[in-house]
């Protein structure tokens, strides 16, 4: 049976990022969620999960200085530094399953579509989220985008764990305060319906747990 890293590197072989269920032409939803936050444009801000997204693609027009892009899959991000070009440069790249990432800083904003939900077992779920909480900065803001219970339960060929508003924030709410919660229709290249959960958190400061 192939590893994590092994599928994803297949997956990003051998499909062009159209091809794939969780295309977005435009990020809307992530853009909102960072919007909101208010940020400025020093802020550290990482995409998990990032690789052809384009997300960062907003993130660089609009200006913000401190990008970090992380994904399993060398291929997906080869394809993106490809199609950016010369902007990649000013892009930080990391190539890590996100259950062995160890940051080396931390993170005024961390964004995550599509990724915790892969996490099925409780052991990664919660060293993901013991990472979390060491490297987003106190008050810094978490946003996760999770399959709901209307959504699928498979993803690419992998089980993911389904998320309410309340199970996620529960899962979380040790460390983190939530902001607020939405769900949204994500419209597959496939003309297929994926319902998720989208929310935002604040860290709580050291001294709240």
């Amino acid at each position: 049976m192939p590893t994590r890293k092994e599928h994803w590197e297949k997956i990003y072989q051998h499909k062009e990022f159209a091809q794939t269920s969780w295309y977005q032409e435009m990020p809307t939803t992530s853009i909102e969620f960072l919007e909101s936050a208010k940020l400025p444009r020093s802020a550290k801000i990482i995409d998990v999960g990032g690789g052809e997204s384009q997300f960062v693609n907003y993130l660089l027009a609009e200006g913000y200085q401190d990008i970090t892009v992380l994904d399993i899959s060398q291929n997906a991000i080869d394809k993106k530094q490809q199609e950016l070009g010369e902007a990649a440069h000013q892009i930080r790249w990391i190539v890590s399953d996100i259950i062995d990432f160890r940051p080396d800083k931390q993170y005024d904003f961390w964004h995550d579509r599509a990724t915790f939900h892969f996490l099925t077992a409780d052991t990664e779920v919660e060293k993901h989220i013991k990472t979390m909480r060491e490297f987003i900065v106190p008050e810094g803001i978490l946003v996760i985008g999770v399959f709901s219970e209307n959504g699928p339960t498979k993803c690419s060929g992998l089980e993911i764990k389904q998320y309410s508003e309340h199970s996620l924030s529960e899962r979380i709410s040790r460390f983190f305060h939530k902001i607020r919660c939405i769900t949204t229709d994500h419209l597959t290249p496939f003309d297929t319906i994926q319902n998720f959960v989208f929310c935002s958190f604040r860290r709580l400061p050291t001294s709240a747990y």
